[in-house]
């Protein structure tokens, strides 16, 4: 699905966190699930679910691995195609107002950018 395919289900984005992973390579688990925890609180109190939101509606998910394996927590904004390191919740803050709400990306947290592109998914 590519990202227009996406905001025209009414979802801005998906915000993946690597915070709790099962072989415990990248990051502290305690320290991912505190920034697990204020993503969800963030997600719920700005209203950022909310399927009648104008903006689209932001999916969270945490998963056990984004196979990065360094500097975690680990965040990924997709389609946006952002990674952010060591997301503790005080950087998870920041990101969350800044770049989801704002569009600004936080450049002094960002690991990557692997922007969404359809040759990358559907080569010729």
């Amino acid at each position: 699905m590519n990202p227009a395919d996406l905001r025209a289900t009414g979802v801005a984005c998906h915000l993946l966190l690597c915070a709790t992973p099962t072989n415990a390579a990248c990051c502290d688990p305690a320290e991912g699930a505190r920034s697990w925890a204020r993503l969800k609180q963030l997600v719920r109190d700005l209203g950022l679910e909310k399927a009648d939101r104008p903006e689209g509606r932001v999916l969270r998910s945490k998963v056990d691995c984004l196979r990065v394996c360094r500097d975690g927590p680990v965040l990924l904004i997709w389609p946006d195609g952002h990674w952010y390191g060591g997301v503790t919740p005080e950087r998870m803050e920041r990101i969350i107002h800044e770049h989801v709400i704002g569009g600004r990306p936080v450049t002094e947290f960002l690991l990557a950018q692997t922007p969404w592109s359809e040759s990358a998914v559907n080569p010729v």
